[in-house]
């Protein structure tokens, strides 16, 4: 009975205890105060642009929003609608931000595991002449006439192509192909697999941590590009970026601000501070909504970095 009772019993392991001293303490309440600062001025910006979306757009006009939002409504958001064409400038930077951040990382991933192998043809070469581009730059000007004679003026490829093989991407990706033990492959090739056999079940996996933060930076630099839009996509306003619409009704806005004061000598009725207040929320609602996509990155692309430097191990 006694030792049937023994059995039941769970085994408790003893808790080791630690006794922090007067430094950590000091030390703890530090370093934990310094990054809360640090997480609140990273989180105020988008705070602050949200509240004076859904606030009261008096108070909004007369700068009463700080911390606290009031009188909360969300007629901004329904009253984008209203502006043209920002369905379609969203699907087209939706659409250049998935095709061109996939394409991306996957060249950069094959790009990357090519130059490390010593049985590629001329590999220091092809790897300097992908290096040396990083730091020569012709220029806008010529850039866009190289653009146009390739006719990729009011073409939805000039957001794609260009941005396919980017230098530090490829540097990133071989250096960290390169802390791989070579074991894996080597144990890969006695058991008859080629090189993209290895690339595809083997490399692709253990370089999802590198591959997942240069697609984040790859998104962000799609997602908040415009300036190509703006000099590519002049006769092809259904090809405009939503950045690019932000710009020009951000210009409207400002250029109706001034005609407005101009016209009535410094003076704005009511009516002009309807109009100018519609505008400047608005401004604040269209730049919340750009924002939102590209935070939703974030989360799920997070965990790859969590996971350490390797995914597997080395086969014995």
């Amino acid at each position: 009975m006694e030792a049937a009772e023994t059995k039941k019993k769970k085994y408790k392991p003893k808790k080791r205890q630690f006794r922090l001293t007067t430094g950590d303490c000091v030390f703890n309440i530090i370093n934990y105060t310094v990054f809360f600062i640090f997480t609140i001025i990273c989180i105020f910006p988008f705070w602050y642009l949200f509240i004076n979306t859904i606030s009261d757009n008096q108070l909004v006009r007369v700068g009463a929003i700080k911390f606290i939002p009031q009188g909360i409504h969300f007629k901004n958001y329904m009253a984008l609608k209203n502006v043209g064409d920002l369905g379609k400038s969203l699907i087209v930077s939706l659409s250049r931000t998935v095709i061109g951040t996939a394409l991306m990382v996957m060249a950069s991933a094959l790009t990357g595991y090519l130059v490390t192998q010593k049985e590629m043809w001329k590999r220091s070469f092809w790897y300097r002449f992908i290096v040396i581009t990083m730091y020569f730059n012709a220029g806008l000007i010529p850039w866009f006439l190289t653009m146009s004679m390739l006719g990729l003026t009011n073409n939805f490829m000039a957001y794609i192509i260009p941005s396919i093989v980017q230098p530090y991407n490829i540097i990133l990706v071989k250096t960290y192909i390169e802390s791989i033990p070579n074991e894996l492959e080597e144990s890969a090739k006695i058991d008859g697999a080629g090189y993209f056999t290895i690339f595809r079940k083997i490399i692709w996996p253990l370089c999802k941590p590198i591959l997942a933060t240069i697609a984040i930076f790859g998104a962000v630099g799609h997602w908040n590009s415009f300036t190509d839009s703006l000099m590519l996509m002049p006769n092809a306003p259904h090809l405009q970026t939503i950045q690019h619409k932000l710009y020009i009704y951000l210009q409207q806005s400002s250029n109706l601000a001034a005609i407005m004061k101009s016209s009535s000598g410094g003076a704005i009725s009511s009516g002009m501070q309807a109009e100018l207040l519609n505008a400047k929320t608005i401004k604040y609602t269209i730049s919340t909504v750009t924002i939102i996509p590209i935070v939703m990155v974030y989360p799920f692309m997070q965990k790859y970095f969590e996971k350490g430097i390797m995914l597997g191990a080395v086969k014995g």
